[in-house]
């Protein structure tokens, strides 16, 4: 057991910085192409534009140039570009591969920005094959801000995938589970309550330690706002060594749209089936016209109904930023992000014996008043400054609340079976005559939920060599707590009684009784890390990534018993190290061959058998996978192997073990083990004649390998063995069709298990197997100049399936529904 670490040492720890990679912002400003060390003065000017192609839509990547001088830039996600230069006149090139290039004449005042009519590229006609790239960065090209490390995803032993903000566009994405729809290996596991999508990846799920906005750990306990994302990451595998005690299947990041100093911005309204509506707004630019401060605002309000009959939906959102350059080498951005949401909790229609029965898909089970409303806010400031042209320093201050009071039913649990005459597979868990056939005696439940979190973070990234080898270093210590209280209500154990299949049977009750405090927990966690990580580039060809972190945790509990009114407290000391060692072989500029290892922990709740605290569970993990850059880069295709060992899994110490002490019963061991192995499959294209395609495929097994208490080999629950997506864009880029786009998106989910594995303890237990499942989406797009109509079918084939927790939230997916959106760009 670690020693604890003062509080007030933790207290005085810098709250200064999350440290994303230089070559991450993508703001929408030009990205320069050379760096100039001197301050602006009154004799510098700016020249601002932007680039589409004849379709009318942006080109990112484009060569913006002054000919004769090293001044440039090039152009950003939304074609927008920006350099300085000395006063004077000059010829400005514009150019781009696939496309003929451009040549004006600009002259440039001292202190004035020219903002220059927008550029319309033309496709190349000496194009060898008549092909036509895009300037958009390749999957294996883009750094991931989640990483930290700025290299470059080729040069990484571990798998990576990012959703850029065109598909989440073309989609028409409302919520994460649909941008997962493009990501192999990560998935939905749970919709548990309908106001949280539980996601898990490589057999592990994802907790708001493994969900992050903007590089800052985000409470996933609410369904997160994807209309302000620029783009979506995937960092796979083990990131202990960045983040600490993470899950080992991998981490998410939402990249939220940045300010920009050009004007402009979009305004758009989303309808759809069941009464949704949804209007937003996004504007940015800069403030007064200043060279040095610019804002973005988005927001959003959302309402709706749903297909489960009664239950509805309404939030609010916004997103504010500023951006200010301080000086030519320091940055400073300050985000805000604040979503207030109230829904109606659903948790399904519930099992039958561990059994989905034959339920109308909108039957709802819940009260006429049932509600949880939740507030989330949150600040975030990041400091970037650039040392030289090699070494940057950032860093973030961070601060979330939030809040959430939850008031319904409880799940739906024990609903009457029907008597087993006969007595057939032993079935008389739950008895009653035929009469009472789907009785359900409903019971009442009530939590308020308030959390404080604090984070600061410092990194520090750069570039050196020592003798022949060229190291990318990344140096940084974080800080951050959480301050978590939680007032839970004593149940009511019988409100009334309501029949799943038939809702007249029964008069239901429809007034909401006055709950009564029974307990009040403070659970508070400090944590400090310190990580240093090199990648060694030993030849053009090899090269080695190597790290190693250490992380402190200090775990309180605190607990008030209201009827008893009896104060208990625990805390708790947890430390690990948390290396990491890659290999990376590159026999083509085009090509890299990986493979890694990692460790990673999760801290344990528990005792052992001599009353003392579980110490943390240790996870290796093992990856291998070849990244290839085919066509010219037009398409990456990766495949990645991975194997995933907690050798010592936390488990229940029986009573027939030696080691079993009755002063201590429910008392653990570190003795189990679970094993995670699968493949993974990621591709994705440029766009190419209009065309963009990507797709992926896994297929994973996770079962237990040693066990006390679980049949050795039998599978983890959730976690489908097999997934599969692919998605396919076409714009018409000439001809009377021009503007027009057409997509599909196809998702397949393999055949997963819930319910509840069987135990010695309760042999009663059964798992329910869900079947594997396919769906459509289809999308039709239009744009004419600033104006885009974008209409959606998901689910095109309507097919039924269940995203099932436990036996208890059986919540049905979606049917056929339908969603447009008209947008207009300002």
């Amino acid at each position: 057991m670690a020693r604890p670490l003062p509080f007030l040492a933790l207290l005085s720890l810098p709250l200064t910085a999350v440290a994303l990679p230089s070559t991450t912002p993508d703001s929408g400003l030009a990205t320069s192409l050379k760096h100039h060390g001197e301050d602006d003065t009154a004799q510098r000017g700016r020249i601002a534009g932007r680039v589409l192609d004849t379709a009318g839509e942006p080109v990112e990547g484009v060569t913006i140039a002054l000919k004769g001088t090293s001044y440039g830039a090039t152009t950003g996600p939304d074609g927008n570009f920006r350099l300085a230069a000395p006063a004077g006149s000059y010829q400005l090139v514009v150019s781009s591969m696939g496309y003929t290039p451009q040549e004006v004449t600009v002259t440039v005042t001292g202190g004035e920005t020219m903002t220059l009519p927008a550029f319309s590229l033309e496709q190349s006609t000496q194009q060898l094959n008549e092909v036509t790239v895009t300037g958009n960065r390749s999957l294996n090209e883009r750094p991931v801000a989640i990483g930290k490390l700025p290299i470059a995803p080729l040069d990484l032993p571990q798998s990576t995938f990012t959703v850029e903000r065109q598909t989440l566009e073309q989609q028409q994405v409302l919520r994460v589970s649909d941008v997962l729809a493009n990501v192999s290996g990560v998935y939905v596991s749970g919709n548990t309550g309908g106001y949280q999508e539980e996601i898990s990846g490589r057999g592990f799920a994802f907790g708001s330690s493994n969900t992050f906005k903007n590089g800052v750990r985000y409470n996933n306990s609410i369904l997160p706002e994807t209309s302000s994302l620029e783009r979506f990451e995937v960092l796979k595998g083990s990131n202990a060594i960045l983040y600490g005690n993470v899950a080992a299947g991998g981490v998410l990041n939402l990249v939220t749209k940045k300010p920009r100093f050009e004007q402009g911005g979009s305004v758009a309204m989303r309808v759809g089936s069941y009464n949704f509506y949804k209007p937003m707004v996004d504007v940015y630019g800069a403030i007064n016209n200043s060279e040095h401060v610019a804002f973005r605002v988005n927001t959003t309000y959302e309402n709706s109904r749903s297909f489960r009959d009664g239950v509805k939906g309404e939030r609010f959102y916004v997103n504010p930023s500023l951006l200010f350059k301080v000086g030519s080498k320091t940055d400073f951005l300050l985000e805000g992000d604040y979503l207030k949401d109230n829904r109606t909790p659903d948790f399904g229609v519930g099992a039958v014996n561990y059994r989905i029965e034959n339920v109308d898909r909108a039957r709802f089970l819940n009260t006429s008043w049932a509600n949880i409303g939740t507030e989330q806010k949150s600040a975030t400031a990041t400091l970037t400054h650039h040392l030289n042209d090699t070494w940057q320093v950032r860093g973030v201050a961070a601060y979330q609340g939030f809040n959430s009071e939850l008031r319904s039913a409880a799940r739906p649990t024990t609903i009457r079976d029907r008597v087993d005459v006969f007595g057939a597979n032993n079935r008389k868990l739950l008895t009653g005559s035929p009469a009472l056939y789907g009785n359900l005696v409903r019971s009442l439940q009530a939590t308020d939920n308030r959390e404080d979190y604090f984070l600061g973070q410092l990194d520090v990234t750069g570039k050196v060599r020592t003798g022949f080898l060229n190291h990318t270093v990344l140096v940084g210590m974080d800080a951050d707590k959480y301050n978590t209280r939680t007032v839970a209500y004593n149940p009511i154990a019988k409100y009334d009684s309501i029949n799943v299949f038939e809702p007249g049977r029964y008069t239901e009750k429809s007034t909401q009784p006055e709950f009564t405090r029974n307990t009040r927990t403070y659970a508070p966690i400090r944590r400090v890390g310190v990580y240093v990580q090199d990648l060694i580039e030993i030849t053009e060809k090899l090269k080695l990534l190597a790290g190693v972190r250490y992380s402190y945790q200090e775990t309180g509990s605190f607990q008030y018993a209201y009827a008893k009114q009896t104060d208990t407290r625990t805390t708790r000391y947890d430390d690990a190290f948390s290396p990491r060692l890659g290999l990376v072989f590159q026999p083509l500029k085009t090509m890299s061959i990986f493979a890694s290892y990692a460790n990673s922990f999760n801290t344990n709740t528990g005792i052992d058998n001599t009353g003392n605290a579980l110490k943390p569970s240790l996870i290796d993990q093992y990856e291998v996978g070849v990244k290839n850059e085919l066509f010219n880069g037009l398409l990456s295709a990766n495949v990645t192997a991975y194997r995933i060992v907690n050798g010592n899994l936390a488990q229940t110490i029986l009573p027939n073990e030696a080691n079993y002490n009755l002063q201590f019963p429910t008392a653990q061991q570190l003795a189990g083990e679970v094993t995670s192995q699968g493949i993974e499959l990621d591709l994705q294209s440029k766009p190419v004649q209009g065309w963009s395609v990507l797709g992926g495929y896994s297929y994973n097994r996770t079962t237990y390998t040693k066990s006390n208490i679980y049949e050795v080999g039998s599978l983890l629950r959730y976690n489908p063995n097999h997934t599969a997506n692919a998605s396919v864009f076409y714009t018409f880029e000439n001809g009377a069709l021009r503007g027009l786009n057409l997509g599909a998106t196809a998702l397949y989910i393999g055949e997963r298990q819930a319910g509840r594995s069987t135990t010695e303890a309760n042999p009663n237990y059964r798992l329910i197997s869900l079947p594997d499942y396919a769906q459509l989406d289809a999308s039709v797009g239009y744009t004419y100049d600033r104006l885009s109509l974008r209409v959606k079918l998901s689910n095109v084939l309507n097919q039924l399936s269940y995203n099932v927790h436990d036996d208890n939230s059986v919540n049905p997916i979606a049917p056929r529904q339908f969603s447009a959106t008209l947008g207009y760009r300002l």
